[in-house]
């Protein structure tokens, strides 16, 4: 079942997240299967990030290997637990 993920990451910037995703397309292998889709917003209180995962399962691996790169590139401990959320129904354009 896919899932939605919505993480309000406060106090993040765009150069940590720059940074966290530079090191993650460099890890070996495809550190983002099963992500559908991914959307980070930068707001004035920090980042907004918004995942389509085809699975739960794929969610918790992706969040496993991004756990100790996050804390290199100085994010601070999460606030909050990032929302997950069963999806009804979804499609993507051209697919």
């Amino acid at each position: 079942m896919a899932i939605f993920m919505h993480a309000s990451l406060p106090g993040v910037t765009a150069a940590q997240y720059g940074a966290l995703n530079s090191a993650l397309r460099d890890l070996p292998g495809e550190p983002f299967e099963g992500c559908l889709a991914h959307v980070a917003v930068t707001t004035d209180a920090g980042l907004q990030v918004f995942d389509l995962w085809e699975s739960e399962e794929a969610m918790v691996k992706f969040t496993e290997r991004l756990t100790p790169h996050a804390e290199q590139a100085g994010f601070p401990p999460a606030a909050e637990a990032p929302q997950a959320l069963p999806v009804h129904n979804y499609w993507l354009p051209g697919a």
